[in-house]
């Protein structure tokens, strides 16, 4: 058994999530570690927060800008952001990023105001 994890992204279904179309990648019961998530926002992204995840955003598309804790930040492609547990952030503008949530996604630790 090989002690590795391989994801095809451009081959997965998108879904929608509360920030916009999200593909995730190595999300099962097994892996606690981290996940990879590439979502493409269209607008804006519903502010939220976690209490135990922390993550860490690459922009790889598009610009914008990201809200964190209220404060409003310029992105563009390769503008990276590690946002710890109980940042309330949100990404504005048309863009894609590459999510590395550590540990692993949990979706029951999505909160909304």
């Amino acid at each position: 058994m090989p002690n590795y994890l391989l994801a095809q992204m451009d081959e997965m279904d998108t879904m929608r999530c509360p920030c916009g179309f999200t593909r995730r990648a190595f999300v099962s019961p097994e892996n606690k570690a981290a996940t990879l998530h590439l979502l493409d926002v269209e607008t804006d992204a519903q502010k939220h927060y976690h209490k135990t995840l922390t993550e860490i955003y690459l922009i790889l598309q598009g610009s914008g800008h990201m809200e964190l804790d209220d404060e409003i930040v310029p992105v563009k492609p390769m503008t990276a952001i590690m946002i710890q547990p109980g940042c309330r952030h949100r990404a504005v503008g048309k863009l894609r990023i590459a999510i590395i949530p550590v540990p692993a996604f949990d979706s029951s630790d999505e909160w909304f105001d």
